[in-house]
């Protein structure tokens, strides 16, 4: 077997698994779990539909770059979201089986082995970045999110000699665990950088379409790169998915666009990886791209839950406002985020992820993560309710 296997970390769920494994939870009490990002709103019924008024092309195979007609939905929807004057369907827009499949599967195909290859992450992060890296042959560098940049990577302190060995830079914008969003302005840095130090920006957006506020939503790479006038999105990728957006994470539909070069040589990988989306798919994700009112009423509903949540919690926990995503990011009385999550789950039955589960230990020895927890505000409203208010008697019985 490949020994870069034996490099990669237990995923966070099974730590956790590991951690509740011994604990005896209260009896009368149904299990409330606020640990994984798995949409539970009703899934867009016209992709549905879509997709059993198609049902009969699973007979055909399906081509790696799909359909001219979904890379057309794709472009469209991306120039209306991001104020883009083009995106060629053709050679800058590539559907694909979700952002995680893609996103993994992009790193084995971009990183060169053959000179120094440095992948840098946010930190705490998305694990499949560490996971891709270290399976390509790469080395992971950790870009600390820290509560005085905002819970973002701070860019002025990286030195140049560092940004040298650097091939992959990876942002997440909305950012998971923390929500922290982007501004144009340091994704315009990013890509300066980019430009004087060679390497390519991946940006993870699948959080893209949760914000709270109708009037600013986030920007994206592609945006930045419009505003520069690159139009061709030299250096840059962008990863996109329908699970967050349509509540649709079973369809494993998504899109990498951006320079036209660097998806060339990913789409030549794909065909020989043999990871081509089916028809019926396809003609259900056009129908998903092709639709905003769906996606105004998922916001809304997020809106309603962040809003009853923390007027809940914030008289008792600490945690940056929201901007976008699902999630909240407190931090828990005492800093120790592994005893917390134990004694909130043997005492209320509310499962909660440990920040230090999303995080490695930077230059100083200190886990960004450690100290919070991970809020994925997913269930129904009186559900999701619930939970924060038996987090809530969990904190204040222990304050």
């Amino acid at each position: 077997m490949n020994p870069d296997l034996d490099a990669l970390q237990p995923y966070p769920f099974e730590k956790l698994a590991a951690l509740k494994a011994d604990v005896t939870t209260p009896e009368g009490l149904v299990h409330l779990p606020l640990t994984i990002g798995e949409p539970r709103h009703a899934p867009y019924a016209g992709a549905l539909e879509a997709l059993t008024a198609h049902i009969g092309d699973m007979a055909r195979y399906p081509a790696t770059p799909g359909t001219p007609e979904l890379r057309g939905a794709i472009a469209d929807w991306a120039k209306r979201r991001f104020a883009l004057e083009d995106l060629d369907a053709g050679t800058q827009v590539l559907p694909v089986n979700g952002t995680r499949e893609a996103i993994f599967a992009f790193v084995q195909a971009a990183l060169d082995r053959r000179r120094p290859a440095r992948v840098a992450v946010p930190n705490p992060f998305y694990q499949i970045y560490e996971g891709a890296t270290l399976l390509a042959g790469g080395t992971p560098l950790y870009l600390d999110c820290r509560a005085e940049h905002g819970f973002r990577p701070d860019l002025d302190a990286v030195p140049a000699e560092t940004w040298r060995d650097v091939q992959i830079v990876f942002t997440c914008s909305p950012g998971n665990p923390t929500g922290a969003v982007t501004p144009l302005d340091e994704l315009k840095q990013l890509i300066a950088l980019a430009d004087e130090h060679d390497f390519i920006v991946a940006a993870d957006e699948c959080y893209s379409e949760l914000y709270l506020d109708e009037a600013a939503p986030p920007p994206g790479l592609l945006q930045a790169c419009a505003e520069l006038g690159r139009q061709d999105y030299r250096r840059c990728l962008v990863f996109h998915s329908l699970s967050k957006r349509s509540n649709l994470p079973g369809l494993r539909s998504g899109f990498v666009a951006g320079d036209a070069e660097l998806l060339a040589a990913f789409r030549r990988y794909r065909t020989y990886h043999g990871c081509a989306m089916s028809l019926p798919l396809q003609h259900a994700s056009i129908a998903a791209w092709n639709d905003e009112a769906h996606v105004l009423a998922n916001r809304c509903a997020y809106r309603e839950k962040f809003a009853a949540v923390t007027e809940i919690l914030a008289p008792v926990m600490d945690f940056p406002a929201p901007e976008a995503s699902f999630y909240l990011w407190p931090a828990v009385p005492g800093g120790d985020d592994e005893a917390f999550t134990r004694s909130l789950f043997a005492e209320q039955h509310v499962s909660v992820l440990p920040g230090s589960y999303m995080g490695r230990p930077s230059a100083d020895g200190v886990n960004p993560g450690a100290g919070r927890i991970r809020l994925a505000l997913v269930d129904e409203l009186d559900a999701t309710v619930e939970a924060a208010r038996r987090l809530r008697r969990h904190v204040e019985r222990h304050a």
